[in-house]
């Protein structure tokens, strides 16, 4: 029988040379990263564990109230108190520590890179294929440089949501500053406004509802990789169901996963209210 020709390169062996030579040249910066990671992903997971449980119900409830109604905020505070209920209150926590880390950096990334994107077509051209393998890469192959260059632990799972959670809001703020009305930007410049004036007065605030729909996006894909990213020995709920797929049991894995998808809905609809008030703020103003 026919097959392909027995013709193997030397690829793999290439990219694993590179990978590497970063490490070792970059070990002080990788170091750097995995300090200040660590530091802030334990930090906010001491803070939310030190607050009363209580407190923080009541500060979800008064979310949910302000940016979706009164129903809302009772149900979502209905939702954290049953995952209280399950024993899961510190990995909850956690879990939110990490969330908040990772699209926090997302964030500081993603959005000046999304705006100079709009700015640079050439660089947007470069870029689009980078993004689009981020997004279409098998989620687990994130975890392989992840684990190369950090270890096991919260930072890894950090390292590769960064990579999968990455792109909607690069793409989501490019797409929202070239999609400003031409005729509001021709006005500004008619008045003599610099880039940065425009940007920071005109172009920034008719594009933040769908930044922030961007951000709405990334924060749910992250929230998305945390089972995934319990596999490089991030804890918090990924870490219960994936203890719970190891022994079989299927009470911890209800809970831990209905757990996740409570956060989920919370999360979703919290960002939501928060673009919704943006956007009607807008129409107002």
């Amino acid at each position: 029988m026919g097959g392909f020709p027995d013709i193997q390169t030397q690829l793999g062996q290439y990219v694993d040379s590179l990978v590497s030579f970063i490490d070792t040249t970059f070990k002080g910066l990788f170091d750097f990263i995995f300090l200040i990671s660590s530091r802030t992903i334990n930090g906010i997971d001491d803070f939310l564990v030190w607050l009363p449980w209580w407190l923080f119900i009541i500060i979800v409830i008064l979310l949910g109230w302000y940016f979706k109604s009164v129903f809302s905020g009772f149900l979502y505070g209905f939702f954290i108190f049953l995952i209280g209920t399950f024993g899961l209150w510190e990995d909850m926590m956690t879990t939110i520590a990490i969330i908040i880390t990772a699209v926090a950096i997302c964030l500081i990334i993603g959005i000046p890179l999304g705006i100079y994107m709009a700015f640079r077509r050439g660089f947007s051209t470069i870029m689009r294929p980078l993004l689009d393998a981020m997004q279409t890469m098998p989620s687990f192959v994130y975890l392989i440089p992840a684990i190369f260059f950090f270890g096991l632990g919260n930072v890894s799972a950090i390292f590769a949501t960064l990579i999968y959670a990455l792109p909607p809001v690069i793409r989501l703020t490019e797409l929202a500053i070239r999609g400003v009305d031409q005729e509001v930007v021709e006005s500004a410049e008619s008045f003599g406004s610099s880039t940065w004036q425009m940007l920071g007065k005109v172009q920034l605030p008719q594009a933040l509802p769908t930044i922030m729909a961007g951000v709405n996006q990334t924060t749910m894909m992250a929230l998305a990789m945390v089972v995934i990213a319990s596999m490089v020995g991030a804890s918090g709920l990924g870490e219960q169901v994936l203890v719970s797929i190891n022994r079989i049991d299927i009470a911890l894995g209800f809970e831990a996963g209905i757990s996740i998808v409570f956060l989920a809905i919370i999360i979703d609809r919290i960002t939501n209210g928060f673009a919704d008030k943006l956007q009607k703020h807008r129409r107002v103003s």
